[in-house]
Formats: structure tokens, sequence, C-alpha cells
């Protein structure tokens, strides 16, 4: 099993911390980010991750080398210029093309047991399984539709008139021929997930309810989430 982990964003919300540290490798409860994933990721059946690296890189690239744990293999896709989320899925397209694999947003803390998110998106296999949780300020997030059957009946990235609370959370189950729906892309092209894929999937995609979803991408919520276990 593989999976995408999102993880090469600035983190420039929260400076002066992320001048000298990766975001990823900030500490929850004295672990960084990114080995909390790697724990998850493991524990779910994953033996394969592709992480992609921008911003103090080198950091990243020694906390894999020094602490990935045992049974966890990590590539490692630098990209000079930001790709976009969807841009760093085309960028390495080879390594999804086996079967359905995660796409985790690695700014991200959550309570979301991945054993049981794969195990859902297995029962039917849509293109996409998308994990969603009810945001306070959904004008701020990715917005789907759902219907009582779980099917996704319309997405809009960040809507002016949320049309429900049900947000994107950045961790989702993709089958391979998610790259269908995939604008064309070049090694310049920044492409985003919730703007130029997603949307293209409504009615291919189900629901998978999450529980806690905090982005520490502020100071406020990086504080929140150090005051949470997951």
């Amino acid at each position: 099993m593989k999976a995408v982990l999102l993880i090469a964003g600035l983190g420039t919300r929260l400076r002066p911390l992320t001048d000298s540290i990766p975001k990823c490798l900030l500490p929850i409860n004295g672990v960084p980010l990114l080995a909390i994933w790697f724990d998850k990721l493991l524990a779910a059946g994953v033996t394969e991750v592709l992480i992609n690296t921008h911003w103090l890189a080198g950091q990243v690239s020694e906390f894999v080398a020094d602490s990935t744990p045992k049974g966890l293999r990590v590539r490692v896709s630098y990209e000079p210029t930001l790709l976009g989320s969807a841009g760093t899925l085309a960028a390495n397209r080879d390594f999804c093309s086996d079967g359905p694999f995660f796409i985790i947003y690695g700014d991200n803390l959550s309570d979301v047991d991945l054993g049981d998110l794969y195990a859902s998106h297995m029962q039917q296999r849509p293109v996409l399984t998308l994990g969603t949780f009810e945001a306070e300020c959904p004008e701020r997030c990715g917005i789907a539709e759902i219907d009582p059957e779980g099917v996704v009946r319309g997405f809009v990235e960040k809507p002016e008139r949320p049309l429900s609370n049900h947000a994107a959370a950045g961790i989702y189950v993709a089958e391979p021929d998610i790259f269908d729906y995939f604008p064309e892309y070049s090694n310049s092209s920044i492409l985003d997930l919730g703007f130029d894929v997603i949307p293209k999937l409504v009615g291919q995609m189900r629901n998978y309810s999450i529980n806690q979803l905090i982005d520490i991408g502020t100071p406020e919520n990086y504080q929140k989430a150090n005051g949470v276990l997951c």
C-alpha cells in the first residue's frame, strides 16, 4: 500500500517558528508532526510513502534518513518550485499507478483511522474517497454536498455561500484513474486538487467523515494541536 504525503508548504503564517524548522517537523506534544503521520501510515498497512519537500528540504531529508520507522520506505521528491497538490501527484504519477493510494496533506493533525478509511474505500472503490470534517468556517474550505447514500454530489473550493459545512480534510484514498481527470501537466504547471481536480469528480466520490482535524498552519491552531492527543 502506498501514500503521498504533501508536506512542502512554507508555513509562512507560523513565522518565526518556521524560519528555522519546516512546518512538518514542528513538534506536537514533543513529537514531530511528520513522525505522527509515519506512525499512522505504518499502522494502516502502508509500506511506501512519497513526500514532497521544498523549504528547508535538507532538514526533512535528514529526518527521513534518521527517523523513518522500520517497515516504511520513503521516497523524497524535492521541488525547487512548488508544484501545488495536484502538480506533485502528476509529477510522480509513476509512484501512484499500481493500486489505491492515500493522499494526505501532512500539515494537518487528525484522529483519523487510516486503516478504516482504506477499508471504506475498498468496499465500492470510487475514483476518490473524500475525507471530510465539519468546518467552523466553511467559506475558507473546499465544501462538499453529500447525498444520503454518501455520494459527493457537489464540490466548491472556498465558496462565498457554502451550501454545507462538510469540508475536505486533505485526507483521501484515490484510484490511479484519478489522473484521467487532471488538466494537462508540464513541469512548470501549478495544479491544485481543490480547484483543478476534485470538482471534476462530482458523482464519482464517496464521503468518509472524520471526527477531528486541525490545520496547524496558524499560531492559534498550533497551540490547540499541542493540547490534543491523537
